[in-house]
């Protein structure tokens, strides 16, 4: 009999920005980058780059959707997601939403582990928030939580989001079933 994985306590933080960022970094050197919107991105890529990504830091609601669920949201004309390649790779992506005329979240950012530490963290983040502020909105908001990167919520705030409420969660990380499906799928 397999056992299910604990669930994991978290506490999180939600966060606003209410200005476009002030600051400004270069593009990283000796680093071929692009970052490319993919209006249609197809399911199994979109799961890639989702498990690619938020393995380390407990990701989980998006690999459970089943393919109806996951596509209705992924390609609502209020979602955005952008790609991050690296020397022709894929290494991370933002994702945001358009709540309303006012309000964007953004809703899915990080990197590859294949791309961290290579001193790109800091520019993709502001990349995203340059593109959620060519919308005009009035606030920006996003979510974190004490399973993602030990610096997201610092980095969050160097930027200019800053906290408006925190409260506990559950994660339920993926049992030994549903990472062997998503085996079988990938």
């Amino acid at each position: 009999m397999v056992k299910a994985p604990s669930s994991l306590k978290t506490h999180i933080t939600r966060l606003e920005m209410t200005a476009p960022p002030k600051a400004s970094l270069p593009m990283p050197i000796n680093i071929q980058t692009a970052i490319m919107r993919t209006p249609d991105i197809p399911l199994p890529f979109y799961r890639y780059l989702y498990r690619q990504v938020g393995a380390r830091w407990q990701w989980v609601d998006r690999l459970r959707m089943t393919d109806e669920n996951l596509a209705k949201t992924l390609h609502d004309k209020r979602n955005n997601i952008s790609v991050l390649y690296v020397n022709g790779a894929p290494a991370g992506f933002y994702e945001y939403f358009v709540e309303d005329e006012d309000t964007i979240e953004l809703s899915h950012f990080g990197l590859i582990e294949h791309a961290l530490g290579l001193g790109i963290g800091k520019w993709f983040l502001l990349q995203a928030l340059y593109a959620i502020w060519t919308v005009n909105p009035k606030r920006v908001t996003t979510t974190t939580n004490n399973l993602d990167h030990p610096r997201a919520l610092q980095l969050y705030q160097m930027f200019g989001f800053s906290p408006v409420s925190t409260g506990l969660g559950i994660v339920r990380p993926l049992s030994d079933k549903e990472l062997l499906a998503l085996g079988k799928e990938g």
